[in-house]
């Protein structure tokens, strides 16, 4: 991937995630693979020694228009659009976040089967650069959305991307998870209340102050928002309302939330959480659960 970005010189391609220097050839050693304190690279930030290291057959490729410190550039190729690209070329792709993709090597993968993925996305390059209609490069995806037919490759990828900027989506995502998280009730009590039917399904623009009893997970990044008897604040409500908005405007890209109930009302799709009947909005407490995230790539 290093020696493909060096070819194309000062045109645009895809980053790979890890240390800077690697072995020239083979895996190296673990040293190499070491997160250390204060590299630019992760973002992380200040790392005890020696505490992580990458694992090296898993790859993370990095699209442009996010770095790390969670600020966009004025062109993006989000991360979705990218996957879709390569499912339709034969490569599968584990996980997908905004600006990023994770690639999980096997003992068996040769590298006439990771030539592929490199391949494929030279082709999605070229594809970009030329602005070729969806309906020729993404034909399966174009079959089941058709309003895309007459839209280019980096047309949709500007109007994604700009989505994503206007809304500061990063910085978003980051900071629901950071925001004041209160818990109202044992996770266990409701359960309970969910087993014996007294919830409420609750559309998203009324959920500020409600008792989940479900747990809520966004994808991107999978790791789990609240978990049944915290409340819904401000932050979360306006996320989900982006998501929303989101996969009306992007249908076939939907952001994906665990727990999000999606029910079809008068020809328009609504969303809902189920919630414990009755739990009323009473005033923020500190914070009870400590999480720590790195910012949304």
């Amino acid at each position: 991937m290093r020696k493909v970005d060096e070819e194309f010189g000062d045109s645009w391609w895809f980053k790979v995630w890890g240390p800077d220097k690697l072995a020239p050839e083979g895996i190296g050693n673990r040293d190499d693979w070491i997160i250390r304190a204060g590299d630019r690279w992760h973002g992380f930030g200040d790392l005890a020694p020696g505490f992580n290291m990458l694992d090296p057959i898993k790859a993370t490729v990095l699209t442009p228009g996010l770095d790390v410190d969670g600020d966009f550039a004025d062109t993006g190729i989000p991360a979705s659009i990218v996957t879709k690209y390569l499912a339709e070329h034969g490569v599968i792709v584990e996980k997908t976040g905004l600006y990023s993709f994770f690639i999980m090597f096997t003992i068996g993968i040769t590298k006439g089967r990771w030539n592929t993925l490199v391949t494929a996305l030279q082709q999605f390059k070229a594809d970009y650069d030329k602005n070729q209609p969806l309906w020729r490069v993404l034909p399966e995806f174009v079959q089941a959305h058709p309003r895309y037919e007459r839209i280019g490759l980096r047309e949709l990828c500007d109007a994604i991307h700009g989505i994503y900027r206007a809304n500061d989506i990063g910085r978003l995502t980051t900071e629901m998870y950071m925001s004041n998280l209160e818990p109202a009730m044992k996770p266990a009590d409701a359960f309970a209340r969910m087993a014996h039917r007294e919830i409420e399904r609750v559309e998203i623009d009324d959920l500020e102050g409600r008792v989940t009893s479900a747990l809520l997970t966004p994808y991107p990044p999978g790791i789990p928002l609240l978990i049944p008897g915290e409340r819904f604040n401000r932050q979360i409500v306006k996320y989900l309302q982006f998501a929303r908005d989101f996969n009306e405007r992007f249908p076939g890209f939907d952001t994906d939330i665990h727990g999000l109930v999606e029910e079809e009302i008068n020809g328009r799709k609504r969303y809902f959480v189920d919630c414990v009947a009755g739990a009323k909005v009473i005033a923020a407490k500190p914070n009870l659960r400590v999480r720590s995230v790195r910012k949304a790539s």
